[in-house]
């Protein structure tokens, strides 16, 4: 590599992005600061020198997002940063998933990513860059990386595209597209949208391709110019006389075994197969490694049952299930399936399975988020489990993986557009998608399930939200797309293509490929063949659930708002909180008030809430003449009785309109913390306060203690 600092830089749409290598972390096998306006992600790239004896490509992408990166001090007693965010994972998995396919077949050298924030400025996300830094960090390392892609996001503003939008231009766009590929074709689609529809989508995936091909060969020239040879690797395919062997003695059974239409039976009787092979050809007597022989088989076995699918769905149009390449799997939707809890939902499609229970909560309740992006507190959350019983298995479960974190985050932002404003519904809401039963596209399934949760509790969303999992098989310029996914075609295929969305468009997509691009062909045929199935799942849930129940849970909290004017807000919380304390104590609730004038009553009767709101009506609208107010007498005087009509406003009771008669002396009639009804005469200004004059209308203290 050519020595000292060196830069070059690509402008994408009004932004330019640079890359600098040779200043900071120079031992690493690639280093890259990538920088658009103030925000600076360094990303390094290490292989290791020595090869793995794994069947797996070893590669680690982690995200270092450090809270001094946006000037600020971490929460809590340790105040350092403990595990990644949420955040921090899923922007690994963004870099992960479009590099991971592009490497030489059977490489198995460790290879760590790390991406460090430096320094964010809340305009531009740091997201894109650190894909695009672990790319241009593995092209000018050794690493035989078949890149380099690119990497950027797209936004429509004002009905035009707009690449690398800033935060605020997301904010107004319907769709937020982030797209990794090559020069010839895209590999990763991640999008949340605003019910868009798929013209759209298109539409913005060619103006992100025609950015990707300017970021790949300002990337391409400058590794050319900076980077260092790269290592010498043949890829490690499968023996082809053990592959033809295998074919010829158990190719039948093989095909037999793929073809059974249960997932479980399926592998069993795969798995008895790959048995019979390894113990036809046992290891070599004396053999220096048997352990080679053995896994040299078991790769050629993999590499056969690989190609029978594969050939199967491709050629033959049979899938190993036997449904045709546009059918979905029997679909079972139920509702109230787990009693006390605020809403249940219970998807089923074939041999996946899964349960979305619901909460409600306060604003209290509310996320907060302790990090770098400009969203401070969540109020809807979805959180997505895959315990190992799911798929027939033993493991550990130690809190949420990646994968689980990933699946998590989709489902939330494709439900997310149809979840109701907080004035609208002002409940903090949880779901949590407990994956039963998986044989292909849980997390899609979990949409659905959550979208009858959503129903079942009774949250207003306007219209149901369904998703759908498409696969690819490709053999040249041959391809198929299969609608519904299960298991064994997204192990075996070249694509999982997700798509959520409602009847009137698309509001998450995700796109991950094994092979190095899809076009744009496929792509849209993807899309299409999509949007039909989703509306095929659509009427399975209309006709579980309607449309929202009208009314929530009786187990449910309630919530309810009132909006007063922001100046009288003192009014509300009293002096050292006194007012606000003593009404929560009254009615039993908990009272929330914002800077704006939303005030929130969480109360567990409904009841008791609404006489709560009442109560704050009372105490900050403007008093007026003709106005019945109850009240306590403040005191009393020789001319009258001050009646505290609420907190900081009291109004005089004149002697004279004590009674419709002459009265001797106030106490006659009224008492120092009698309980009155009074009638408002007048409201006067005076020096900046109220003069209200009362007549007194009822003692309520005198008519109770008659009572007695």
């Amino acid at each position: 590599m050519a020595s000292g600092v060196s830069k070059t830089e690509v402008t994408l749409g009004d932004k330019t992005v640079t890359f600098e290598t040779g200043k900071l972390a120079k031992q690493a096998s690639g280093a890259v600061v990538v920088r658009s306006g103030d925000t600076m992600v360094l990303v390094t790239a290490v292989v290791a020198s020595t090869e793995r004896n794994v069947d797996f490509f070893p590669l680690t992408v982690d995200v270092e997002a450090g809270m001094y990166a946006a000037g600020k001090i971490p929460g809590g007693f340790i105040k350092r940063e403990g595990r990644a965010s949420d955040q921090a994972i899923l922007n690994a998995r963004l870099i992960d998933r479009p590099i991971r396919p592009l490497w030489p077949k059977g490489f198995n050298r460790e290879t760590h990513i790390v991406v460090t924030v430096l320094s964010v400025d809340k305009t531009n996300p740091y997201d894109v860059l650190a894909v695009a830094g672990a790319s241009a960090a593995l092209s000018i390392s050794e690493a035989p990386f078949l890149g380099p892609i690119g990497a950027v996001r797209v936004a429509k503003v004002d009905g035009s595209w707009v690449v690398n939008p800033t935060y605020a231009e997301i904010d107004q766009s319907a769709v937020n597209l982030v797209v990794a590929g090559t020069a010839d074709a895209i590999g990763m689609v991640e999008a949340g949208c605003d019910e868009v529809d798929e013209a759209d989508i298109l539409a913005g995936l060619e103006v992100a391709h025609e950015a990707i091909k300017r970021q790949v060969e300002t990337i391409r020239a400058w590794a050319a110019e900076v980077g260092r040879p790269k290592m010498e690797f043949a890829e490690k395919l499968p023996d082809q006389a053990l592959v033809e062997k295998i074919k010829a003695r158990f190719g039948r059974e093989i095909e037999e075994a793929s073809n059974i239409l249960d997932k479980l039976e399926r592998m069993n009787a795969v798995a008895a197969v790959k048995q019979a092979v390894l113990a036809e050809w046992p290891p070599t007597e004396g053999a220096a490694d048997p352990g080679a022989d053995t896994a040299a088989l078991a790769k050629a076995f993999d590499a056969v049952e690989k190609e029978t699918v594969r050939r199967v769905i491709a050629v033959d149009k049979k899938r190993p299930d036997g449904r045709g390449v546009d059918e979905i799997r029997p679909i079972d939707c139920d509702v109230r399936v787990a009693p006390r809890t605020h809403g249940s939902g219970l998807f089923t499609r074939g041999q996946t399975q899964v349960l979305t229970l619901l909460t409600l909560g306060a604003a209290r309740d509310e996320q907060r988020i302790d990090g770098l992006d400009i969203e401070e507190s969540k109020r809807f959350m979805h959180h997505y489990k895959f315990p190992p019983f799911s798929v027939g298995e033993t493991g550990f479960m130690r809190g949420p993986g990646r994968r689980e974190i990933g699946h998590g985050a989709l489902a939330e932002r494709a439900l997310f557009p149809l979840i109701p404003d907080e004035e609208t519904f002002p409940y903090t809401i949880r779901l949590v998608s407990e994956t039963l039963e998986s044989n292909g596209s849980s997390s899609m399934a979990s949409v659905c399930a959550s979208t009858l949760a959503l129903m079942d509790a009774g949250v207003p969303i306007e219209r149901p939200v369904a998703g759908i999992a498409m696969g690819l098989i490709k053999e040249g310029d041959d391809y198929v797309v299969l609608t519904d996914i299960a298991g064994v075609e997204d192990h075996l295929g070249d694509m999982d293509f997700k798509v959520a969305g409602t009847e009137r468009g698309i509001t998450a997509l995700q796109m991950d490929i094994k092979i190095k691009g899809v076009t744009f062909d496929i792509m849209k045929d993807a899309l299409e063949r999509a949007r039909k199935a989703r509306m095929f799942i659509l009427e399975k849930i209309h006709d579980a659930l309607g449309a929202p129940r009208p009314q929530l849970s009786d187990f449910a909290p309630r919530i309810g708002t009132i909006r007063i004017d922001p100046e009288k807000i003192g009014a509300v919380i009293g002096k050292g909180g006194e007012t606000i304390r003593g009404m929560e104590a009254e009615f039993e609730c908990t009272i929330d008030v914002a800077e704006d004038g939303l005030i929130k009553v969480f109360a567990t009767d409904g009841r008791l809430g609404d006489s709560c709101l009442e109560r704050i009506a009372l105490l900050t609208r403007e008093t007026e003449v003709g106005d019945i107010v109850e009240g306590r007498v403040a005191s009393t005087t020789s001319f009258g009785a001050f009646v505290t009509l609420k907190p900081g406003t009291d109004g005089l009771v004149h002697i004279s309109r004590l009674a419709d008669h002459r009265v001797g002396t106030v106490e006659e009639v009224v008492n120092r913390g009698d309980l009155v009804r009074v009638e408002v005469l007048d409201v006067q200004q005076q020096g900046g306060k109220e003069k209200i004059s009362l007549r007194l209308l009822e003692n309520l203290s005198a008519k109770e203690g008659s009572a007695h």
